[in-house]
């Protein structure tokens, strides 16, 4: 058992200085004092720190991404220490481009790895390609009969997609819902948009990531909000349409925002391209994305903490149909908890009711992690 004293907490709403009693993994009560607790418990006094919950990072190669400049340029796969740095506490592990030297069987595998060490880990089936790789030869029968499996991608509008028929589209939406329904899953189809100037869908079955690549693909994005779709912004894809701003512009047009997520596609890479369609340049995209969004929209935008919070946080589980178990500190959610210093500096890691990275000191890594 774990004892939380004198924490403020945002849940991600502000609701004061709180104790926190944490047992089996879950939090088991939340009151102004907790005194007196007969059994004995680690305390940690977080007098003068921000308790908040952990990061949903619902966008990630945690096999690694990558391959668009030959095999050289596959980026590596993720490391539990990332993800304590970076604050995230669950994670959707997908793929990308590469859906030939990466499988869904391996991602499963790393997904499953990444539970055995301590955190909370999902992912999509398929890939760029369709018809979508699988582990059961179906889409539906891995998202009803695979645990960990939320729904599947699917890239469109790039140059990499596979130009899917919109008959194609919804006859493959239609099975990942009717899955989902009879799973208790939340049975999404998660589009890669790329630059091409293909329009969006407004069902809400369809979550469409990479909305901030464009101008014009934002503004589509802005409709879709409007319809009661979601959109996903991706941290450091366009300087010009950083995640942050871009929420601040919807809410002075009057769009709602309870459907806007962002996540950081870490290890997938990025890449710029000549006129003639040659890679000119490839990097790797780091989990710490959104930790880094976050300090950006609170010291360089202004955003009140408890404004900011929700995008990375309880709008992430409503999405994805964890709310009440992820992205919130109340009785009976998951113990996946941050405590920051007042300038937001990371100080401690918990998932699941354990301390990871206590006082900036990383205490638990990967299993090959020296």
């Amino acid at each position: 058992m774990l004892l939380i004293k004198n924490a403020k907490v945002y849940a991600p709403e502000y609701v004061g200085k709180k104790d926190l009693l944490v047992c089996g993994g879950k939090i088991e009560c939340m009151e102004d004092k907790i005194e007196d607790f007969p059994i004995a418990c680690e305390v940690i006094d977080a007098e003068e720190r921000i308790l908040t919950p952990g990061f949903i990072d619902q966008h990630v190669h945690v096999t690694g991404g990558g391959g668009e400049g030959s095999f050289h340029t596959r980026t590596p796969e993720l490391q539990l220490s990332e993800l304590v740095k970076g604050g995230i506490t669950t994670v959707v592990g997908l793929l990308g481009t590469d859906g030939l030297t990466r499988s869904v069987e391996n991602l499963y595998a790393k997904v499953q790895a990444l539970c055995e060490e301590g955190v909370s880990a999902y992912m999509l089936t398929g890939a760029y390609g369709y018809p979508s790789p699988t582990i059961t030869g179906e889409v539906d029968r891995d998202i009803m009969f695979v645990e960990k499996v939320l729904g599947v991608k699917l890239a469109i509008s790039d140059h990499r997609a596979p130009n899917v028929t919109e008959s194609e589209l919804i006859q493959l939406a239609s099975k990942t819902r009717t899955a989902g329904m009879l799973s208790g899953k939340p049975g999404i189809v998660v589009l890669h948009m790329g630059d091409a100037d293909a329009g969006l869908s407004p069902i809400k079955i369809f979550r469409p990531t990479h909305v901030n690549r464009r101008k014009g693909l934002l503004e589509e994005g802005y409709q879709l909000l409007e319809k009661g779709g979601y959109i996903d912004l991706t941290c450091g894809i366009s300087e010009d349409f950083c995640p942050g701003g871009c929420i601040l512009e919807a809410k002075e047009k009057g769009i709602p925002t309870e459907h806007i997520t962002i996540s950081s596609d870490g290890h997938g890479s990025w890449s710029k391209y000549r006129e003639d369609g040659s890679l000119l340049e490839i990097g790797v995209s780091s989990v710490d994305a959104l930790r880094e969004e976050l300090l950006y929209m609170v010291h360089e935008l202004d955003m009140k903490l408890e404004d900011a919070l929700p995008y990375m946080t309880s709008h992430v589980a409503e999405a994805l149909g964890l709310q009440g178990k992820k992205g919130t500190i109340q009785k009976g959610a998951d113990a996946d908890l941050l405590l920051w210093d007042n300038d937001l500096k990371l100080d401690s890691y918990i998932a699941g009711g354990k301390i990871f990275m206590q006082k900036e000191k990383i205490i638990c890594k990967g299993t090959y992690e020296k």
